[in-house]
């Protein structure tokens, strides 16, 4: 650590909503929040207060460490079988502007990320009427072959369930999906990315991703990505037309899923399993590691090789932005909002290793807020071309440089270190680099 930690207090400060000294203290000992807590952080006037319990979960397992990492993205298509609502993104096959990438053009693509010393590829897209199976398993091999060494982290469940219908196996159900996800890593699948997720409630879907799969069914294909042993990431799309509390029972959602997985492996730690009331009421084993040092004796953080399957390694808030959507009459949350939802998102989901502030949606200037003072960790990576959302007019190449990335981390009073995509500390000299393990 830097000597900037010894200037940092340990203990959050006095707070001047008085609900929140409760929250404070199960935080203060590592003891689990519940929904009334997530709704009060919601409610409470004190939105510094908030904020100093995120830094202070967001401290003890990271530090004065931020991270970044040098990716590149690639959206393949925006042709999309599906409508929602809430999407600018999509197109149909005649529509203007509609495109599709060939093998050939991804070769491409892929040579580029090698070029630029990139430790990652993030591709997601539409989901194409008629793109056959086979066209995304060639996706993922031409990508080995011109960049083995770059990770893939490709498609989100919504995407894999797609795939599972056109390669005739939807029907199999859960081992359809399982024998998809086995086909995909085969041929280069790192990792799946968290899209998708938008907000696990049915009415919210109804209202605005109908026709799409439900927060259950994007739950079962990370459960299986899981146990397979493949890591995955989760978002939630906010600020659209869903409620606060409709918010904190995604992330509670998410929180008890990580509860499962993760069971086992901090056993193994002898991290203290709590209980907790889950969503449905009933008591259940809680895996919490945001809590003071003490409670882990051994690995605080899941690491590669200390547990037998994959996790959630990160979530990512993002807020809902109109652009041209059929939901541009709704504003979309304001910088307060995020920030808020943010930290709240740090405390709830108090198994997940990292919170990721998404500069692409979040900008550079709010993201660097986030990692100061509201929990985030994380400020995802160079990007350089990215055609899902645009703030404020941006076109397709979104980009930064590792440099911005430093100065925005070390101006929040943190130390940029870089990471690829499963959280190995990157050592790097030139486009040549290589990943190793956290100590």
């Amino acid at each position: 650590m830097t000597d900037l930690m010894t200037t940092l207090p340990v203990q959050p400060g006095p707070q001047t909503d008085p609900k929140l000294g409760s929250i404070a203290e199960k935080v203060q000992h590592g003891v689990r929040l519940n929904a009334e807590d997530g709704i009060a952080l919601y409610q409470s006037s004190d939105l510094w207060g908030v904020c100093e319990l995120a830094n202070l979960a967001r401290r003890r397992m990271h530090g004065d460490v931020a991270y970044y990492n040098v990716n590149r993205h690639l959206n393949y298509s925006n042709i999309c079988a599906l409508s929602c609502s809430f999407c600018a993104f999509h197109r149909k096959k005649d529509q203007d502007g509609a495109y599709e990438y060939s093998i050939d053009e991804i070769r491409v693509e892929a040579q580029r990320a090698a070029e630029s010393g990139a430790t990652e590829m993030h591709i997601v897209g539409g989901l194409h009427p008629w793109l056959p199976f086979e066209y995304y398993l060639d996706m993922l091999r031409t990508i080995q072959e011109v960049a083995p060494d770059v990770h893939i982290k490709a498609f989100t469940a919504v995407e894999i369930v797609h795939l599972a219908r056109i390669s005739r196996r939807g029907r199999d159900g859960a081992e359809g999906i399982r024998a998809v996800l086995m086909d995909l890593r085969e041929a280069g699948l790192g990792s799946l990315p968290g899209g998708g997720a938008e907000v696990f409630d049915d009415r919210v879907h109804d209202e605005a991703f109908k026709g799409k799969i439900r927060g259950d069914a994007w739950q079962d294909v990370h459960r299986m990505a899981h146990e397979l042993g493949i890591h995955t990431n989760a978002t939630m799309l906010y600020g659209h037309v869903e409620s606060r509390p409709e918010r904190i029972g995604h992330m509670m959602l998410l929180r008890e899923q990580q509860d499962v997985t993760l069971q086992a492996w901090a056993r193994t730690q002898k991290i203290p399993i709590q209980e907790s009331i889950n969503s449905h009421g009933q008591m259940e084993p809680a895996v919490v590691l945001t809590g003071p040092e003490k409670m882990y004796p051994e690995d605080r953080l899941p690491l590669l090789g200390t547990c037998q399957t994959g996790w959630y390694q990160t979530c990512i808030p993002l807020p809902f932005i109109p652009d041209d959507s059929e939901l541009q009459h709704l504003y979309g949350p304001t910088g307060v909002e995020n920030l808020r939802t943010m930290a709240i998102a740090r405390l709830m989901l108090d198994n997940v290793p990292h919170m990721k502030a998404f500069w692409i949606m979040q900008t550079l200037p709010l993201s660097q807020l986030m990692l100061q003072v509201a929990g985030a960790d994380d400020i995802d990576g160079t990007i350089v071309w990215y055609d899902i959302t645009k703030v404020d007019g941006a076109g397709t190449h979104q980009e930064t440089s590792v440099a911005d990335l430093h100065r925005v981390i070390r101006e929040a009073g943190l130390r940029p270190v870089e990471r690829d995509t499963l959280y190995r500390h990157v050592k790097r000299q030139g486009a040549e680099w290589t990943a190793h393990s956290l100590p």
